[in-house]
């Protein structure tokens, strides 16, 4: 998922930094911050959005086709 490679770099370059820092566990802290902020976004992977858009695109196809045989109808 994108938002867990986000975190996973966004850790990644802290630890780095902070190797040789004595606040050890602020790295799982940090982790647990994130976690919980992109867990209060409204966020959707770009696969899952993809699909949406898709489906969307789809539908709007179908009600255009109902629209025309409804025209049809009315006409007769």
């Amino acid at each position: 998922m994108f938002t867990q490679q986000i975190i996973e770099q966004i850790t990644s370059q802290t630890s780095k930094l902070l190797k040789n820092n004595p606040l050890s566990d602020f790295e799982n802290n940090f982790k647990s911050i994130l976690h919980a902020t992109f867990d209060k976004l409204d966020l959707v992977s770009r696969e899952e959005f993809d699909i949406q858009q898709k489906v969307l695109s789809d539908t709007r196809q179908k009600l255009a086709q109902l629209e025309e045989i409804i025209k049809q109808l009315e006409q007769k």
